[in-house]
């Protein structure tokens, strides 16, 4: 059975990405970016906007300093958020369609021992990511570089650390209809998470899908939401073993500074993420 479904757009639009977030100081013009994208002027901006949803310039923008420290500045309390939660638009949150759970405790010690995981390689705006369920719980997402997505036999090795004695089948067909709805701000139907995780991994994942759509944390922040202000170095440990990417969005925590950081799955991806859901946000505030 087929496990693949990708295309290498992503890479086209990671390389500009990269260019701009080492660059924006000295705001680099159009030709620059689509030169590093190997496009001519017109094509890169067609399809760097159709990716984004705006203007190379303007996704240039979210990527200053100034951008994320008044996101950091203006953005309420996780507390304050979660309170937000019957808002409608962009005030609704995450965790309005994401249901987050820990598998069993004896799941959990046995390695997974007669649980099924079917899994799969999907295209995203972000490149390649491996997909795995539980049946309709999501698992598993990761990003892959397209290196790592060419060699379909290797996928299943990646559960190995995680999951040694479940039984892994390859599930394209099955997971397609989970895989439609993920990357998308709009129309969403619920999606369900089933995490093999500590107590306190489960409290810190369960915060950050309180951080709406174009907003960000810092890691004292999601300390304090989870009333361990003393504890933001063992938040980041927590948030660098995420093993669901964008859905438990682990993204979306930068540094009290300003400064994006780094990311489980590279610093340009969490760039992209950052912003291509800021690009939503703003275009969904002025449509109000």
């Amino acid at each position: 059975m087929n496990t693949t479904e990708t295309n290498p757009i992503y890479g086209q639009i990671a390389r500009s990405i990269e260019f701009l977030t080492e660059n924006f100081r000295q705001q680099p013009s159009l030709a620059d970016v689509a030169d590093r994208a190997n496009l001519s002027e017109y094509h890169f901006q067609r399809l760097f906007s159709d990716w984004a949803g705006v203007s190379p310039k303007k996704f240039l923008q979210y990527l200053t300093l100034d951008f994320a420290k008044k996101r950091l500045r203006n953005g309420q309390t996780l507390a304050e958020a979660a309170d937000a939660a019957g808002l409608s638009g962009t005030g609704r949150l995450h965790d309005l369609f994401v249901v987050l759970e820990g598998i069993t405790p004896g799941q959990f010690k046995q390695g997974g021992e007669g649980v099924a995981i079917r899994y799969g390689l999907f295209d995203c705006p972000f490149g390649p990511y491996l997909l795995g369920a539980i049946g309709d719980k999501i698992c598993k997402l990761e990003f892959l570089d397209e290196a790592d997505a060419t060699d379909a036999a290797s996928l299943a090795t990646r559960f190995s650390a995680e999951w040694p004695e479940a039984r892994l089948l390859p599930g394209l067909e099955e997971l397609r209809p989970i895989a439609e709805g993920i990357f998308t701000l709009t129309d969403r139907k619920p999606l369900r998470i089933a995490v093999k995780a500590t107590p306190f991994q489960l409290k810190v994942w369960e915060a950050l899908l309180k951080i709406p759509e174009g907003q960000v944390a810092s890691y004292d922040q999601v300390a304090i939401a989870i009333g361990m202000p003393s504890a933001s170095r063992a938040v980041g440990t927590a948030i660098g073993s995420n093993p669901v990417g964008y859905l438990i969005p682990c993204h979306r925590v930068i540094r009290k500074t300003g400064l994006f950081g780094n990311y489980r799955w590279g610093a340009t991806r969490k760039t992209a993420l950052l912003g291509w859901e800021a690009a939503f946000f703003e275009k969904s505030e002025r449509a109000k």
